[in-house]
Protein backbone atom coordinates (compact mmCIF):
# COMPACT_ATOMS: atom_id res chain seq x y z
CA UNK A 1 0.00 0.00 0.00
CA UNK A 2 1.09 3.66 -0.69
CA UNK A 3 1.14 5.70 2.71
CA UNK A 4 2.33 8.54 0.66
CA UNK A 5 0.20 11.81 1.92
CA UNK A 6 -1.52 12.92 -0.84
CA UNK A 7 -1.60 17.15 -0.84
CA UNK A 8 -4.02 18.43 -2.86
CA UNK A 9 -3.04 22.32 -2.57
CA UNK A 10 -0.90 23.56 -5.64
CA UNK A 11 2.57 22.46 -6.09
CA UNK A 12 3.95 26.25 -5.64
CA UNK A 13 2.61 26.25 -1.97
CA UNK A 14 3.55 23.01 -0.69
CA UNK A 15 7.28 22.57 1.19
CA UNK A 16 8.80 20.59 0.06
CA UNK A 17 10.90 19.55 3.90
CA UNK A 18 7.78 19.28 5.57
CA UNK A 19 5.62 16.81 3.01
CA UNK A 20 8.97 14.53 3.41
CA UNK A 21 9.20 14.62 7.05
CA UNK A 22 5.00 13.98 7.28
CA UNK A 23 5.48 11.20 5.02
CA UNK A 24 8.28 9.54 7.04
CA UNK A 25 5.65 9.38 10.07
CA UNK A 26 3.26 8.62 8.12
CA UNK A 27 5.26 4.92 7.19
CA UNK A 28 5.08 4.34 11.06
CA UNK A 29 2.26 1.69 11.55
CA UNK A 30 0.77 -0.40 14.16
CA UNK A 31 2.23 -3.13 12.66
CA UNK A 32 5.89 -1.73 11.30
CA UNK A 33 6.42 0.25 14.45
CA UNK A 34 10.48 0.67 13.64
CA UNK A 35 12.30 1.65 10.72
CA UNK A 36 15.63 1.97 9.81
CA UNK A 37 17.06 5.20 7.74
CA UNK A 38 17.70 3.08 4.47
CA UNK A 39 14.31 1.15 4.67
CA UNK A 40 12.59 4.90 4.79
CA UNK A 41 14.90 6.26 1.79
CA UNK A 42 14.11 3.42 -0.39
CA UNK A 43 10.21 3.99 0.64
CA UNK A 44 10.30 7.47 0.01
CA UNK A 45 12.71 7.40 -3.13
CA UNK A 46 14.45 10.49 -1.49
CA UNK A 47 18.48 10.50 -0.44
CA UNK A 48 19.43 8.57 2.54
CA UNK A 49 21.55 12.35 3.54
CA UNK A 50 18.41 13.27 3.12
CA UNK A 51 16.38 11.04 5.23
CA UNK A 52 19.31 11.13 8.43
CA UNK A 53 18.48 15.30 8.50
CA UNK A 54 14.62 14.69 8.59
CA UNK A 55 14.87 12.16 10.96
CA UNK A 56 17.46 14.11 13.12
CA UNK A 57 15.13 17.15 12.75
CA UNK A 58 12.08 15.05 13.75
CA UNK A 59 13.97 13.51 16.46
CA UNK A 60 14.99 17.01 17.73
CA UNK A 61 11.30 18.00 18.11
CA UNK A 62 10.22 14.31 19.63
CA UNK A 63 8.22 13.07 17.54
CA UNK A 64 10.50 10.23 16.20
CA UNK A 65 12.82 8.20 18.92
CA UNK A 66 15.58 5.79 18.33
CA UNK A 67 14.70 2.02 19.38
CA UNK A 68 16.46 0.34 21.96
CA UNK A 69 19.18 -1.00 19.93
CA UNK A 70 19.81 2.79 19.09
CA UNK A 71 20.22 2.61 15.22
CA UNK A 72 16.30 2.64 13.60
CA UNK A 73 13.54 4.51 14.75
CA UNK A 74 9.95 4.52 15.91
CA UNK A 75 7.50 7.11 16.69
CA UNK A 76 8.07 9.15 19.77
CA UNK A 77 5.23 10.96 22.55
CA UNK A 78 5.74 14.16 20.36
CA UNK A 79 3.21 13.28 17.99
CA UNK A 80 0.44 13.21 20.62
CA UNK A 81 0.82 16.48 21.31
CA UNK A 82 -0.18 17.00 17.53
CA UNK A 83 -3.51 17.11 18.72
CA UNK A 84 -4.95 16.53 22.53
CA UNK A 85 -1.92 15.62 24.49
CA UNK A 86 -3.12 12.14 24.12
CA UNK A 87 -5.34 11.57 21.18
CA UNK A 88 -3.43 8.98 19.78
CA UNK A 89 -3.70 6.92 23.11
CA UNK A 90 -7.60 6.61 21.97
CA UNK A 91 -7.68 3.01 22.75
CA UNK A 92 -6.33 4.01 26.06
CA UNK A 93 -8.89 6.40 26.94
CA UNK A 94 -11.89 4.95 25.48
CA UNK A 95 -11.26 1.00 27.94
CA UNK A 96 -9.87 3.15 30.17
CA UNK A 97 -13.28 5.37 31.22
CA UNK A 98 -15.43 2.53 32.08
CA UNK A 99 -13.08 0.21 33.97
CA UNK A 100 -12.40 3.82 36.19
CA UNK A 101 -15.78 4.66 36.64
CA UNK A 102 -16.63 1.21 37.74
CA UNK A 103 -13.46 1.36 40.43
CA UNK A 104 -14.86 4.66 41.58
CA UNK A 105 -17.96 3.51 41.82
CA UNK A 106 -16.46 0.91 44.18
CA UNK A 107 -14.27 2.59 46.25
CA UNK A 108 -15.73 6.13 46.17
CA UNK A 109 -12.59 7.99 45.58
CA UNK A 110 -11.18 9.42 42.64
CA UNK A 111 -9.17 7.25 40.29
CA UNK A 112 -7.04 8.37 37.49
CA UNK A 113 -4.91 6.95 34.24
CA UNK A 114 -1.71 8.98 33.56
CA UNK A 115 1.14 8.22 31.34
CA UNK A 116 4.59 9.40 31.14
CA UNK A 117 5.96 12.00 28.92
CA UNK A 118 9.93 12.57 29.51
CA UNK A 119 9.73 13.64 32.76
CA UNK A 120 6.73 14.56 33.40
CA UNK A 121 2.86 12.59 34.10
CA UNK A 122 0.26 13.59 32.24
CA UNK A 123 -3.51 12.61 33.23
CA UNK A 124 -5.36 11.03 30.18
CA UNK A 125 -8.19 9.90 32.43
CA UNK A 126 -10.29 10.67 35.45
CA UNK A 127 -13.79 9.65 37.12
CA UNK A 128 -14.01 12.48 39.87
CA UNK A 129 -15.87 11.29 43.47
CA UNK A 130 -17.58 13.74 45.21
CA UNK A 131 -15.42 14.91 48.00
CA UNK A 132 -14.75 18.07 50.24
CA UNK A 133 -10.68 18.01 50.22
CA UNK A 134 -9.73 19.87 46.88
CA UNK A 135 -8.02 18.85 43.94
CA UNK A 136 -6.50 20.62 41.33
CA UNK A 137 -6.04 18.25 38.98
CA UNK A 138 -7.78 17.78 35.52
CA UNK A 139 -7.16 16.01 32.33
CA UNK A 140 -3.95 17.41 30.68
CA UNK A 141 -2.57 18.22 33.87
CA UNK A 142 1.20 17.14 33.91
CA UNK A 143 3.25 16.95 37.52
CA UNK A 144 6.74 15.94 37.68
CA UNK A 145 7.41 12.20 37.64
CA UNK A 146 10.31 12.10 40.09
CA UNK A 147 8.51 13.44 42.59
CA UNK A 148 4.89 11.39 42.21
CA UNK A 149 3.88 8.20 43.30
CA UNK A 150 2.59 7.53 39.91
CA UNK A 151 5.71 8.37 38.10
CA UNK A 152 7.83 5.83 39.91
CA UNK A 153 5.62 3.35 38.78
CA UNK A 154 5.92 4.77 35.40
CA UNK A 155 10.20 4.97 35.63
CA UNK A 156 10.14 1.52 37.22
CA UNK A 157 11.08 0.02 33.72
CA UNK A 158 14.51 2.66 33.39
CA UNK A 159 17.83 1.04 34.36
CA UNK A 160 19.97 3.18 36.93
CA UNK A 161 22.26 4.27 34.03
CA UNK A 162 18.63 5.80 31.72
CA UNK A 163 17.58 7.48 34.90
CA UNK A 164 20.63 9.14 35.07
CA UNK A 165 20.29 10.13 31.53
CA UNK A 166 17.20 11.49 32.26
CA UNK A 167 18.47 13.40 35.16
CA UNK A 168 21.62 14.26 34.59
CA UNK A 169 21.36 17.28 37.03
CA UNK A 170 22.81 16.58 41.02
CA UNK A 171 20.01 17.18 42.83
CA UNK A 172 16.34 16.50 42.06
CA UNK A 173 13.68 19.32 42.54
CA UNK A 174 12.28 18.50 45.68
CA UNK A 175 8.09 19.00 45.88
CA UNK A 176 7.81 18.11 49.57
CA UNK A 177 9.94 16.58 52.25
CA UNK A 178 9.57 13.06 50.45
CA UNK A 179 10.71 13.73 47.33
CA UNK A 180 13.75 11.80 46.46
CA UNK A 181 17.05 14.07 46.36
CA UNK A 182 18.80 12.30 44.21
CA UNK A 183 18.40 9.88 41.29
CA UNK A 184 20.38 6.98 43.50
CA UNK A 185 17.41 7.35 46.36
CA UNK A 186 14.82 7.54 43.42
CA UNK A 187 16.30 4.47 41.87
CA UNK A 188 16.12 3.11 45.57
CA UNK A 189 12.81 3.53 46.32
CA UNK A 190 11.43 2.29 42.11
CA UNK A 191 13.62 -0.87 43.15
CA UNK A 192 12.11 -0.92 46.36
CA UNK A 193 8.38 -0.97 44.55
CA UNK A 194 9.05 -3.96 42.67
CA UNK A 195 8.32 -6.26 45.60
CA UNK A 196 4.68 -5.28 46.01
CA UNK A 197 1.80 -5.00 43.46
CA UNK A 198 1.11 -1.64 43.85
CA UNK A 199 2.87 1.66 45.69
CA UNK A 200 0.62 3.46 48.95
CA UNK A 201 1.75 6.46 50.89
CA UNK A 202 -0.31 9.31 52.26
CA UNK A 203 1.12 12.98 51.77
CA UNK A 204 3.79 12.40 49.20
CA UNK A 205 3.13 15.16 46.70
CA UNK A 206 0.74 16.79 48.31
CA UNK A 207 0.05 16.94 52.71
CA UNK A 208 -3.42 16.78 52.23
CA UNK A 209 -3.82 13.67 50.10
CA UNK A 210 -2.94 10.08 49.90
CA UNK A 211 -1.91 8.35 46.48
CA UNK A 212 -2.57 4.59 45.36
CA UNK A 213 -0.07 3.47 42.18
CA UNK A 214 -1.06 0.49 40.23
CA UNK A 215 1.00 -0.38 36.50
CA UNK A 216 -1.01 -0.84 33.67
CA UNK A 217 0.88 -3.64 31.31
CA UNK A 218 0.05 -3.75 27.54
CA UNK A 219 1.72 -5.42 24.79
CA UNK A 220 4.60 -7.78 26.25
CA UNK A 221 3.59 -6.79 29.86
CA UNK A 222 5.55 -3.20 28.56
CA UNK A 223 4.23 -0.96 31.55
CA UNK A 224 2.10 1.36 29.30
CA UNK A 225 -0.14 3.77 32.46
CA UNK A 226 -0.29 4.22 36.04
CA UNK A 227 -3.69 3.68 37.60
CA UNK A 228 -3.86 5.78 40.89
CA UNK A 229 -6.27 6.19 43.51
CA UNK A 230 -6.71 9.20 45.75
CA UNK A 231 -8.38 9.95 49.23
CA UNK A 232 -7.42 11.96 51.87
CA UNK A 233 -4.82 10.85 53.81
CA UNK A 234 -6.50 10.77 56.90
CA UNK A 235 -7.93 7.83 55.73
CA UNK A 236 -4.49 6.18 55.26
CA UNK A 237 -4.42 5.05 58.32
CA UNK A 238 -7.45 3.06 57.86
CA UNK A 239 -5.97 -0.36 57.20
CA UNK A 240 -8.93 -1.80 56.24
CA UNK A 241 -9.82 1.09 53.66
CA UNK A 242 -6.38 0.37 51.90
CA UNK A 243 -6.88 -3.64 51.74
CA UNK A 244 -10.14 -2.59 50.10
CA UNK A 245 -8.43 -0.11 47.91
CA UNK A 246 -5.49 -2.49 46.82
CA UNK A 247 -7.65 -5.47 45.73
CA UNK A 248 -9.95 -3.09 43.60
CA UNK A 249 -7.43 -1.03 42.12
CA UNK A 250 -5.40 -3.94 41.10
CA UNK A 251 -8.04 -6.00 39.83
CA UNK A 252 -9.29 -2.68 37.83
CA UNK A 253 -5.51 -2.23 36.50
CA UNK A 254 -5.35 -6.45 36.00
CA UNK A 255 -8.28 -6.20 33.62
CA UNK A 256 -7.26 -3.02 31.49
CA UNK A 257 -4.02 -4.30 31.15
CA UNK A 258 -5.60 -7.41 29.57
CA UNK A 259 -7.92 -5.68 27.31
CA UNK A 260 -4.62 -3.63 26.36
CA UNK A 261 -2.10 -6.86 25.52
CA UNK A 262 -5.15 -8.36 23.87
CA UNK A 263 -6.91 -6.02 22.32
CA UNK A 264 -4.49 -3.46 20.99
CA UNK A 265 -0.54 -2.60 20.06
CA UNK A 266 -1.11 0.62 22.33
CA UNK A 267 0.67 3.75 20.88
CA UNK A 268 1.80 3.88 24.91
CA UNK A 269 3.66 1.00 23.83
CA UNK A 270 6.49 3.34 22.53
CA UNK A 271 7.24 4.41 26.34
CA UNK A 272 8.64 0.70 26.85
CA UNK A 273 11.17 1.74 24.06
CA UNK A 274 11.64 4.86 25.51
CA UNK A 275 12.20 3.36 28.95
CA UNK A 276 14.76 0.61 27.18
CA UNK A 277 16.47 3.66 25.56
CA UNK A 278 17.43 5.96 28.13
Amino acid sequence: MDNVLKIETPDKYIVPGLDRGLRILREFTRHEQVLSAPELARRLGIPRSTVFRLLATLEGLGLIERDAGGRDYCLGLGVLRLGFECLASKELTELGKPILEKLRDQVNYTCNLVVRDGRSVVYVVRSVAASPYSNTVQLGTRLPAHATLLGRVLLSELSYTQLQELYPEERLQAITGKTPDTVAELYRRIQADKNSQCVFEPAYFEPSIATLAVPVRGERGAVVSALGVTLPSSHADDAAIVARLTRAACAAAGELSQLLDHIVAMPNSEISRLHERK
